[in-house]
Formats: structure tokens, sequence, C-alpha cells
């Protein structure tokens, strides 16, 4: 079975794919608190090389965030920031419109299943202090 970057067509469409999450992230009402998310933590500069980094291992492509970070672990990515369930819904309605618009249906649909699950393990917090920070 071919790997799921190369069913959505490949490098080129997971960057079209980053660049239009990205975009809408920075343009949407939903989005805002995904961009504060970023701004508490490490800046938007890193934002999307990142992500499409992180993705194309997560899509069965060449790990270049492991090949530069050492691992793949979302946890551990994302524990320097608070996270509750409604950032979690946010990211996945913006990824989802973005998937809609850039990726083949059946892909996009395996995919946001994979996400969700990915994205509410993220969910740290109740929205008070983050508790995974000293």
């Amino acid at each position: 079975m071919k790997a799921m970057i190369d069913r959505i067509g490949g490098e080129a469409a997971l960057q079209a794919l980053v660049t239009r999450f990205y975009d809408l992230v920075e343009s949407q009402p939903e989005g805002a608190r995904i961009v504060q998310m970023h701004l508490e933590g490490h800046g938007l500069a890193h934002v999307r090389p990142e992500a499409f980094d992180f993705l194309s291992g997560f899509f069965g492509g060449r790990r270049y965030y492991a090949e530069a970070h050492g691992h793949m672990s979302l946890r551990d990515i994302h524990a320097h920031v608070a996270i509750r369930t409604e950032d979690a819904e946010a990211w996945l309605s913006l990824m989802s419109r973005a998937m809609a618009e850039t990726i083949p249906a059946e892909e996009a649909a395996q995919i946001g299943t994979a996400f969700r699950r990915a994205a509410l393990a993220l969910v740290n917090t109740d929205g008070g202090i983050n508790p995974a920070l000293p």
C-alpha cells in the first residue's frame, strides 16, 4: 500500500495543505487562539516549516522532523503550551477545511480520524494553568 504522502500527491500536496491551513489559522477568528499559543511558545516563524517536516514523517514520507529533533513526540512538541479542548476543536475545524480544499476526500477522511485522536490527546488543561509547565 502506498504511503499517505504519496496518496495525497507527494510533498507538493503536503506543502499546499500546510500553507492553506496556516493561512486559515492566521486569517480566521477560530485561529486566533492558535496564533496566540504559538506566540506564547516559540513564535510563528518556525510553524509552517516545522509542520511540513513533522507531517511528512507522519504521512509516511521522509522524517525531516525526526532527523532535525531526534523524535516525533507530539506531546513533547506541545508540552510548553496550554491546550484546551476548544483549542483542539478549532485546530481540527481549520485543518478539516484546509484538507477539503487541498487533498482528495478519501485521504482527508482517513487523516481527519488520526488528527482527531492526536489533537484531543494533546489537551492538557481545562483553561487554567498548563500542568505540563513547572
